[in-house]
């Protein structure tokens, strides 16, 4: 006879296969959708953009936490790649660099149209659903890539970003970085300036999405405040369990609630756990907090892969989605949240986002004041000495001191 303890272990490992075949069923008609994912990053690093070098190949690429095997295996859906430019580019070729990257994202799309279909809207999502491709979307991560310019931000729209991260890992002049609540950084904008204002918006006439993973806490509770349409966290997780500034707090994640906005749970280790290692189940915890204290309608996941160094056992590439889905069945989760989670939360954060938007509007039109522009190289064209001294009461006062130092000269 066998021992007891044996058939405990194979009543659990037969419980395992019945959620695990669960979580597959539920996620052959409701794929994941991840908020944010950054192999085009790795394909500049890697490659330098050049996709038809044979290591670039999508199908046998290594290395990557991403690639179309894996994908396939993770049920991954529906993808907002991220356009994504390191805060040092601010003031220089920031708009370059993420005009490259997304031409990489559309390039991926063409190069494998039998796996990838490049869409802008929810209908496009649902589209590639029908069709079994992994609906393709892009995030630009960091307010640093439009350059503080309303200008650049209709122009990324047009060529199809459909969510903004305020802020990266630095101030723009107009909002402020998480790195102000550690203190490695100082606030200018104690939230979000005048001209962060007409940024949001303009975000939400146009119907770009607007991210809050990486901004303060200020700018987060005057983004949620101002906005009229609902907004997301693309890769954050719960302050609560991991007291990172990365991380949304409590009293945030109630303002998420009242606002029907979406917080997707970033995989990162230092996120998860505040320590070098992290695991599933911990990430799961994510997931059951935020649904807590938002509700099941405010959760969804933003993985963060080919972005981070460091994952959760379990959850080592894209290919690991089935298990997380698992043990969210596990902890009783109901069908429709874990469907709401997979994708459904994000469709309907999108959908009221598209609903908000007016292109019919009058568009946003004021400039940044010159003096708040940073960047020596820098030219001031649109910028008239009238409009200059209109907006920058320094400016007033320089022109001033510069007449009275002439007359004494004379």
């Amino acid at each position: 006879m066998c021992p007891s303890w044996w058939l405990w272990a194979l009543v659990a490992v037969c419980a395992a296969d019945v959620f695990r075949d669960e979580a597959e069923r539920i996620m052959r008609d409701t794929p994941v959708i991840d908020g944010h994912n950054d192999l085009p990053w790795q394909l500049l690093k890697m490659f330098n953009n050049q996709l038809q070098d044979k290591r670039a190949n999508l199908s046998t690429l290594a290395g990557t936490h991403t690639n179309i095997p894996k994908l396939r295996a993770g049920f991954v859906g529906g993808q907002f790649w991220s356009a994504y430019t390191p805060c040092d580019t601010q003031n220089k070729d920031a708009v370059r660099r993420t005009l490259e990257q997304m031409d990489v994202i559309h390039r991926v799309c063409d190069m494998y149209p039998e796996t990838f279909l490049c869409v802008s809207s929810s209908a496009g999502i649902r589209q590639a659903f029908q069709q079994g491709k992994v609906a393709s979307l892009i995030g630009v991560e960091g307010g640093h890539s439009i350059d503080s310019s309303l200008g650049v931000l209709r122009a990324l729209y047009h060529l199809g970003m459909r969510y903004l991260t305020l802020t990266h890992s630095c101030n723009t002049p107009w909002a402020d970085n998480w790195l102000v609540d550690s203190g490695s950084d100082k606030a200018q904008s104690e939230g979000l300036s005048l001209f962060g204002q007409s940024v949001v918006r303009e975000m939400n006439r146009l119907g770009v999405m607007i991210d809050l993973a990486h901004v303060s806490v200020a700018t987060m509770r005057a983004t949620l405040q101002l906005s009229k349409a609902p907004v997301i966290f693309s890769h954050s997780s719960a302050y609560s369990l991991c007291a990172n500034r990365r991380n949304v707090p409590d009293d945030v994640l109630l303002l998420v609630n009242q606002t029907r906005s979406l917080v997707m749970v970033n995989f990162y280790n230092d996120y998860v756990s505040c320590a070098r290692e992290a695991n599933l189940s911990q990430v799961a915890d994510h997931l059951d907090h935020i649904r807590k204290v938002a509700g099941a309608g405010a959760v969804g996941f933003g993985g963060d892969f080919d972005g981070v160094t460091r994952l959760p056992t379990g959850l080592e590439d894209v290919s690991k989605y089935p298990d997380l889905i698992a043990e969210l069945l596990r902890r009783n989760w109901t069908e429709a949240e874990v469907r709401g989670a997979l994708a459904d939360n994000l469709l309907r954060v999108f959908e009221a986002v598209e609903q908000a938007s007016n292109h019919q509007q009058a568009p946003e039109e004021e400039p940044i004041p010159l003096d708040q522009l940073g960047g020596s190289c820098r030219t001031h064209y649109g910028y008239s000495e009238a409009s200059t001294l209109h907006h920058q009461p320094g400016a007033l006062l320089a022109a001033l001191a510069s007449l009275l130092f002439s007359l004494r000269l004379l």
